[in-house]
């Protein structure tokens, strides 16, 4: 009886700390982009980089904006942040070196 109630207990905090990702987020950068509702999709950004030349190995939700691991055309392999609404891209970095930065 002791353990389930243990067990129930860690299951709850373990799904609760699930559902707070942004404070999971690395902090190289953060988007203010509203509700996932009105965001266009990771899809979306992978076609869109795909047809300017990019390589698009990975992409995941980070700090509220699209965290983009792939090749860039000129062969960068990257870390890409991109705006999850306008899909603009704020900041790339290759090794942790800024490459560019959205002023």
């Amino acid at each position: 009886m002791k353990y389930s109630v243990i067990a129930a207990a860690t299951t709850a905090l373990i799904a609760t700390a699930g559902l707070s990702s942004p404070a999971l987020a690395t902090g190289k950068m953060t988007c203010e982009a509203g509700p996932q509702s009105g965001w266009k999709t990771q899809a979306q950004l992978k076609a869109d980089l795909i047809a300017k030349g990019w390589t698009v190995k990975k992409s995941k939700i980070d700090g509220g904006c699209y965290e983009v691991y792939g090749t860039t055309p000129e062969g960068d392999r990257v870390e890409a942040y991109f705006h999850p609404v306008s899909l603009e891209k704020l900041l790339v970095l290759r090794r942790g070196k800024e490459l560019f930065r959205k002023p």
